[in-house]
């Protein structure tokens, strides 16, 4: 964009201005630190000039909004013709409960619902299983049959409302349940929208909410998929996620190159089953973690748009341009709030909300402020919608596309983190791609790595939290609490038994052996699995068939 001879009276002038106003300053006031990092502990430079572009090409590596590489976002017009859809990740206890908090928060102006669901279900395991023992309810909603599907949606327009959905292991299996209940309700299946996170590489990376091996996990993946593409044209099959990677510890980085290279891995695989890579493409979607750093974050996004618009023009050879589109989630980061002063929350979560908006985010979830201690409570929730509707209707940061884009910042670092990608990408293909270098433990041992050097920066006071490690004051807690229902797990289980007696059991033995027999085989799994939840067969016995076929993962030791 600046030819040799501009660039160089430019490096003149800047060192002009280094040598003379700087120095003057310098010598009067010196600065806070000796180096400036982001969150990611990456160092900042005090200024950035074109000196720190020299090869940027507008056309090339900007462009406009909704053209290729979308750098400035898949829209043409992005949230100047529609706002990002306010998905308020919402689930605990039972599903009455949830079906009550759902309906608050669509009067209250939230316009997608997100399911949460409590650890049993997330692991395939009935409310009543030795296993779930003390962990009813505590992190979302229970769901062990299509009767609590039933409950949950009860009353919710699902013609009108998308859903996503975040569970992966047995995802193919909650997404079965979810089409029932609305075809139960008279809605299509061809009529839904929304999303299924899906996304079962993070688990073995990060999250840890797997169940069976790699293989036929993937298997099941590539189902829903191939499911999806033909029989739900509105519902995205897989929500690629780094957000769970990053809240494990990764840096901006590394969440942005893992994600990427899972998401290339399912593409991969979806080519594999012979799906045309156009007509699975533009279903799939992604989710990003929103941290602290204002700028890093939003040099995130935009990189991660032009990746992928690259690598699916390039190298899968799409043709669609919606099949390069990079469209995501995101949601603020849960790491960072902190139990002390939970209040300063509230400003953590508008900061990174922000970025998320100024990042180009089609859908978004801001935390409440009291998560670091239980589930949100409804005030605490409201605060967060509230912060959702004021950066959308009073701050003015909608009212132009990409408001950053050329500031020589957010270009250069931007660059950088598409460099650092490439640089991941070179790695793991060189340990023969994602799921050997999950086995060989190489993304574990890189999130550890920069979670415990972010954790000693905190310690050595190289970075402050507040309300942490400085400006620190002894008070006691102040606002609300979510209380739940603590009868609710005693009439859960009473359903889940009365469920059992009641349903036809012989039919329930039919469609689990058929499910049996073709996960033997290598049918596409999701008929059969529709046909058990339809005969409410329940999550635990669905699961427990494809355990008994696929085995159970253990994770190696990782030294």
């Amino acid at each position: 964009m600046y030819d040799k001879t501009k660039l160089t009276e430019i490096a003149a002038a800047r060192d002009r201005w280094e040598e003379t106003i700087l120095q003057q300053t310098l010598a009067r006031a010196p600065e806070r630190h000796q180096t400036f990092i982001t969150t990611s502990s990456e160092p900042i430079e005090r200024l950035y000039t074109p000196l720190d572009l020299p090869d940027f090409d507008y056309l090339r590596d900007l462009g406009f909004p909704g053209e290729y590489p979308f750098t400035r976002g898949v829209h043409p017009t992005m949230h100047r013709g529609r706002l990002w859809t306010m998905r308020m990740f919402a689930g605990f206890g039972t599903a009455e409960e949830t079906n009550a908090r759902f309906k608050y928060l669509l009067e209250h102006g939230q316009t997608g619902l997100s399911i949460a669901f409590d650890l049993p279900t997330l692991m395939g395991y009935d409310t009543d299983a030795p296993e779930s023992l003390g962990e009813f309810g505590k992190c979302g909603v229970a769901v062990s049959s299509l009767e609590d599907m039933e409950i949950l949606l009860d009353g919710i327009p699902l013609d009108q409302v998308t859903t996503s959905m975040t569970i992966n292991s047995p995802a193919a299996i909650i997404w079965a349940m979810y089409i029932a209940a609305a075809e139960k309700q008279g809605v299509p299946r061809a009529e839904l929208g929304g999303t299924i996170q899906n996304d079962i590489l993070k688990e073995y990376i990060a999250q840890k909410e797997y169940i069976f091996p790699p293989e036929p996990s993937m298997r099941l993946v590539t189902d829903t998929i191939e499911f999806g593409t033909k029989e739900l044209p509105k519902w995205n099959t897989i929500s690629i996620s780094g957000y769970h990677i990053r809240e494990a510890g990764a840096t901006a980085a590394q969440e942005l190159a893992f994600t990427l290279a899972d998401g290339m891995e399912y593409v991969r695989w979806a080519i594999k089953r012979e799906l045309a890579v156009d007509d699975f493409a533009p279903r799939l979607s992604f989710f990003f973690n929103a941290h602290n750093d204002f700028f890093e974050e939003i040099a995130k996004y935009r990189a991660a748009r032009r990746i992928w618009a690259r690598e699916m023009r390039q190298t899968f050879g799409a043709q669609n341009p919606r099949s390069w589109w990079l469209r995501f989630h995101t949601q603020t980061a849960g790491v960072s709030l902190t139990a002390q002063q939970p209040e300063n929350n509230i400003v953590r979560v508008a900061v990174q909300a922000l970025a998320a908006v100024l990042g180009g985010t089609q859908s978004l979830h801001t935390n409440s402020m009291d998560e670091a201690l239980a589930l949100p409570s409804e005030k605490a929730v409201t605060i967060a919608l509230r912060t959702q509707q004021i950066l959308a209707h009073e701050s003015g940061v909608t009212n132009t596309v990409d408001p950053l884009g050329g500031s020589f910042f957010v270009e250069a670092m931007t660059n950088r983190m598409e460099a650092k990608a490439y640089e991941y990408f070179a790695r793991i293909e060189a340990l023969g791609g994602v799921i050997p270098a999950i086995e060989a433990g190489f993304f574990q041992r890189e999130i550890a790595d920069a979670a415990y050097r972010y954790q000693r920066e905190i310690d050595e006071h190289q970075r402050t939290i507040v309300g942490v490690n400085d400006y620190v004051v002894d008070e006691p807690i102040a606002i609300p609490i979510l209380q739940m229902d603590p009868q609710g797990e005693r009439r859960q289980v009473a359903r889940l038994q009365r469920l059992r007696l009641e349903r036809d059991n012989e039919k329930v033995t039919q469609v689990l052996a058929a499910l049996r027999s073709a996960a033997q085989g290598s049918a596409n799994l999701m008929p059969f699995i529709l046909d058990a939840v339809k005969a409410y067969a329940t999550l635990g016995e669905i699961t427990d068939v494809l355990r008994g076929v696929f085995g159970v993962y253990r994770e190696p030791n990782i030294v």
